[in-house]
């Protein structure tokens, strides 16, 4: 997978990335994209109509990085509308609420079959994570069931709240480490490594929306 492309350095960046989160609606995927992307985590986002994007431009070592994080409404009627999103996709996010198991049981009876049906499956960095982690009290899915799932399906586990924070920029980085790994650069496993240690030097974001 290529992911140095001459245009992105055209347009300033040495490496741009693709990622897109999915799963049923109300799982907290918008709030993990916000919590990632804004220093303000106040209020809660509005539901994702359709599809929504925001992009994150880490600075480290003197080199640019560009991520453009694809925010798909979970509602059966925007299936086919956000199908499309899948292409070009260098990292997918699959999204679940610990507290409600409808949502995890949806992983295989809906989400994994559309991401074999409509991304390049095996050529992508694949992230399963459990949200709502602050919920304890009433957590539905244990932590062995989810990282179970993630084994059988080799993606990478991580359990979160997008409420407190706790995992987010960990998940992301996870995901960036991995894709450094897989593209065989040693230059981009080395920048993950340093960020993982001491975080983004510097970050701007913006957003956008679109179908909605």
């Amino acid at each position: 997978m290529e992911v140095n492309s001459s245009s992105a350095q055209e347009k300033g960046y040495d490496y741009t990335f693709k990622i897109v989160l999915i799963g049923d609606s109300g799982v907290g995927k918008s709030s993990i994209i916000l919590n990632y992307t804004s220093d303000n985590q106040g209020g809660l986002p509005s539901p994702t109509i359709g599809v929504d994007f925001k992009t994150k431009i880490l600075t480290l070592d003197d080199m640019k990085i560009k991520l453009t994080i694809w925010d798909t409404a979970g509602q059966e009627r925007f299936r086919t509308l956000t199908s499309s999103f899948y292409r070009g996709a260098h990292g997918i996010i699959m999204v679940y609420d610990v507290t409600r198991k409808d949502t995890f049981t949806s992983l295989t009876n809906k989400w994994i079959e559309e991401l074999k049906l409509y991304s390049a499956y095996h050529d992508t960095i694949k992230v399963l994570v459990g949200n709502k982690l602050d919920l304890e009290s009433s957590r539905m899915v244990t932590r062995e069931e989810g990282m179970a799932f993630a084994n059988q399906h080799d993606f990478l586990f991580y359990e979160s709240s997008a409420k407190t924070g706790e995992n987010v920029t960990e998940l992301f980085e996870g995901l960036l480490k991995a894709l450094g790994e897989m593209n065989k650069s040693a230059i981009l496993t080395k920048l993950f490594d340093d960020l993982q240690r001491a975080g983004p030097i510097t970050v701007h974001t913006s957003g956008s929306g679109c179908c909605g």
